[in-house]
């Protein structure tokens, strides 16, 4: 395969799994934006964390939100929990790497917020526990995700969401996870700006 076909071949399968995401998750992905306006309008917060490129992710949702998505307007108030590096390596050589969101969520999250978690679908225990930690604390989950959803499904409330990307690749999911990130940021800006 020459590297024009290999070339092809990214540009095609995420095209693809982007096809399918807005086929089957699009009517998904705007009750989680009416959600997290609902948060916003109830003046409570976005926390928001992911592991490995999935923070990233978190990060963008932030970004987009503290400053501008696409047009200057007030800062909404969305935390990323990915970015204190100072806390997460504090909190993982102190206590356990598992305990790197949800001991910031203890402290920082409150009964009303939502919390906002990106994973590809692999098991990773910090995400795990930290959606333990925001039902603890009556914090709703928007879980974005991927493959088989890992641990996550069986986490999850009825008051919570799963959008899930109908992919293995772990690339493609978390392009989809960008695309969501950026029709998420479209969708408050829109319901909450006109």
């Amino acid at each position: 395969m020459s590297l024009q076909d290999r070339i092809i071949n990214h540009f095609t399968d995420s095209i693809k799994i982007q096809q399918d995401t807005m086929t089957y998750l699009s009517e998904l992905i705007e009750y989680a934006s009416q959600r997290l306006v609902s948060t916003l309008l109830n003046d409570k917060k976005i926390l928001t964390c992911g592991s490995g490129r999935s923070a990233t992710s978190a990060q963008l949702l932030s970004s987009a939100m503290l400053n501008q998505f696409e047009r200057d307007r007030p800062s909404l108030p969305v935390i990323a929990l990915t970015t204190n590096t100072a806390t997460i390596t504090g909190i993982t050589n102190e206590f356990h790497f598992e305990d790197i969101f949800s001991k910031q969520l203890r402290a920082l999250g409150q009964s009303g917020d939502m919390l906002v978690i990106y994973t590809d679908g692999n098991s990773s225990t910090n995400i795990a526990k930290v959606i333990t930690t925001a039902h603890d604390k009556e914090i709703s989950v928007i879980a974005i995700t991927g493959n088989n959803g890992g641990l996550i499904p069986s986490l999850l409330k009825e008051t919570d969401i799963e959008i899930r990307i109908p992919s293995t690749s772990s690339t493609r999911i978390q392009e989809a996870h960008i695309l969501i990130t950026d029709c998420l940021c479209d969708l408050i800006d829109h319901q909450l700006f006109g």
